[in-house]
């Protein structure tokens, strides 16, 4: 069958494939939160308390070690950013998901990250180690935009907005 080293191997992609999988629910959920609690921002705070609550809960289920705040309070500025974005992915979430959909919003978003990980490896930023932009990568990049515009053309030049389920 399947041997212990090509296991894992392939476990890491499929672990970023359910996260991915996990986002359209994520987008969606979000949305609704936003609707029902007033604004998006109070979806996405309600969100983010809800990861910290579960956070905590598994590092002290695995009795995972405190954090080393020193070292991280010592280290480059940029450390900090990944709070400040994914507040921001939150509340952008919150607020176009009902406008474009999960699959539109998600669409875009796939495509921001594509081209922004073409500069971040190019450049070797934060940290990891410089992968230079090749012509393959770029037309893979090429060819997830033409994707994009495909998927959410779909979308919009119909009605110009989502339809929306009966369950909704």
């Amino acid at each position: 069958m399947f041997s212990k080293t090509a296991l894992l191997a392939i476990l890491p992609t499929g672990v970023a494939v359910l996260a991915g999988a996990a986002l359209p629910f994520q987008a969606a959920g979000n949305a609704a939160l936003g609707r029902e609690l007033g604004h998006p921002a109070w979806g996405a705070l309600a969100s983010l308390t809800v990861s910290v609550i579960i956070t905590l809960a598994v590092a002290l289920l695995l009795r995972v070690p405190g954090p080393a705040l020193g070292r991280a309070m010592a280290g480059p500025w940029w450390l900090w950013l990944g709070g400040l974005l994914g507040a921001l992915y939150l509340g952008s979430a919150a607020a176009v998901t009902p406008k474009l959909g999960a699959g539109g919003f998600l669409a875009w978003v796939v495509a921001g990250q594509m081209v922004t990980a073409l500069i971040v490896d190019h450049f070797g930023l934060m940290g990891l180690e410089a992968k230079p932009v090749s012509l393959h990568r770029v037309v893979g990049v090429a060819l997830i935009l033409i994707g994009v515009f495909c998927a959410q053309g779909s979308t919009t030049a119909e009605s110009g907005a989502p339809a929306r389920s009966a369950t909704a």
